[in-house]
């Protein structure tokens, strides 16, 4: 039997060590192998997983890598969405998907933070720890650890945000009324503001007014109505407007109920009523709205002359929460203003109830102030009251920016989701948040139903009414000079 003879070395050729030091180093060189480590350290953090296919588990590696870059391409469709069709990244994570796409969202965060762990604690071991230098191998899974903590920390709070936002929009518009039009370009939306905190027997209306917003240019008018104007009438249409066709004089049974006219419609619509106001308004409970709102809907149209399909309806109990979410809210307070509920009988005086006081001046208001601040009446009235929480509306809407909610989100959505209840339709966010964005950009205009506007308190003209809001809301335009001959 003859043996082949054994072949001869190729010319020139290197020993693998050296060739693939990645996969294959010579761990007799302890410099080479913590080099060799943080390089596989830093390859993990700028591409993870492709420590895996230069030097562990190919299979693993490429797994890691596929996400990665599928976790790129998704941030790139997102930016570019943001850059270039903001209406549709809306449309995504407000409207009828919102719940997949932010469910999607999540879950995809989240297994991308394990399957980086994963990768992180295999690329510290095919650093080969025993192998490396004494520093190398106390820095390198510190520094590994830090990395990790920092991105990892980061998807988290993201997929935090994206289960706050499908939470808060559950929570929110979890029943909602039918999707309509604008209304003579106008998207007119009632503004409820109320307390059913300690000491009330009863839900009452503290605050009410009318957002109305351009459904085109997004530019908003906020127009407020006392919740003690006198007898004001219903709609065409309104099914009280047959038990009160010369406008709503006050409810029958004056032991019911809070008093204030805008209070006594509830009263009068629902509570009153032993059926609780489901025989005039059988399809509001599935409508997300309630007979005593909307009778209070019914008024203000008949107080304004314009058509209001939705409300936004604020608790403030949680009012305060919302402000504190936020990080609080500058106000310019013009006079000294009392805490407190009032006085607990006519002989008492300001400095025995009051709990405290707010002073004048800037000041940065947090949630328990800011809310004081718009309850407060006893030593002014409710007109300045309502110019009161107007700017305070404002102050909150300013604080809504980029910055401050992508930092806050968590916050500000639980808080708005405890906060606010409305019957605006889901399929109608999109268009309502871009609508926001526009609105930021401009000033707000506001209307007060005040005796200073030429509103009579004890006898308003609501005709007159209708034309101060019809004017503010479609201004003349003005007349262009005749071209000189």
């Amino acid at each position: 039997m003859t043996l082949a003879a054994p072949r001869a070395p190729h010319t020139g050729a290197r020993p693998l060590i050296e060739t693939r030091p990645l996969r294959h180093p010579d761990s007799r060189d302890p410099a080479l192998m913590g080099r060799r480590g943080w390089w596989l350290l830093v390859m993990n953090v700028l591409v993870p997983g492709s420590a895996q296919v230069l030097a562990g588990s190919r299979r693993l590696g490429r797994f890691g890598l596929g996400a990665t870059l599928l976790g790129w391409l998704l941030v790139i469709v997102a930016a570019g969405l943001a850059i270039v069709a903001q209406p549709a990244l809306i449309w995504l994570t407000t409207g009828p998907l919102s719940w997949l796409v932010l469910t999607v969202v999540q879950v995809l965060l989240i297994g991308y933070v394990l399957l980086w762990i994963v990768l992180t604690i295999d690329a510290l071991r095919l650093v080969r720890l025993v192998k490396v230098p004494t520093i190398t191998r106390w820095a390198a899974p510190v520094a590994a650890m830090v990395v990790l903590a920092l991105v990892s920390s980061g998807a988290v709070y993201a997929s935090t945000v994206a289960a706050s936002s499908r939470g808060a929009i559950d929570a929110i518009f979890g029943s909602s009324g039918p999707s309509l039009p604008p209304s003579d370009g106008y998207y007119n939306i009632l503004l409820l503001g109320a307390d059913s905190g300690d000491g009330r027997d009863s839900l009452r209306f503290d605050s009410i007014s009318v957002a109305s917003i351009n459904a085109e240019t997004g530019a908003t008018t906020i127009t407020g109505i006392p919740r003690e104007l006198p007898n004001p009438p219903f709609s065409e249409g309104s099914p009280m407007l047959s038990e009160y066709p010369d406008g709503f004089r006050g409810h029958r049974d004056s032991t019911c109920g809070w008093s204030g006219w805008m209070n006594q419609i509830r009263n009068a619509a629902e509570v009153c009523r032993e059926d609780q106001g489901t025989g005039l308004y059988p399809d509001a409970a599935a409508q997300g709205s309630a007979p005593g709102i909307e009778a209070t809907k019914d008024a203000a149209e008949g107080v304004l002359g314009i058509e209001i399909p939705y409300y936004v309806f604020l608790d403030m109990n949680g009012f305060a929460a919302l402000i504190d979410a936020l990080g609080g809210v500058e106000i310019e307070v013009t006079q000294r203003l009392p805490k407190g509920g009032g006085p607990g009988d006519t002989n008492q005086s300001v400095d025995e109830w009051a709990i405290g006081w707010i002073e004048p001046g800037l000041q940065r208001m947090d949630g328990d102030t800011a809310q004081w601040y718009a309850r407060s009446r006893y030593t002014t009235n409710d007109w300045d009251r309502m110019k009161r929480q107007r700017q305070l509306q404002e102050a909150i809407l300013a604080q809504f920016t980029p910055e401050n909610v992508l930092s806050r989100f968590s916050a500000i959505a639980d808080a708005s989701a405890v906060l606010a209840d409305t019957d605006l339709p889901k399929d109608k966010l999109p268009e309502f948040f871009d609508l926001m964005l526009k609105a930021k950009k401009q000033p707000v205009t506001r209307i007060e139903l005040t005796p200073e506007n030429g509103v009579d308190e004890h006898e308003p003209d609501y005709d007159q009414i209708h034309e101060m809001v019809r004017t503010a809301l479609h201004p003349p335009k003005p007349e262009t000079e005749a071209p000189s001959e």
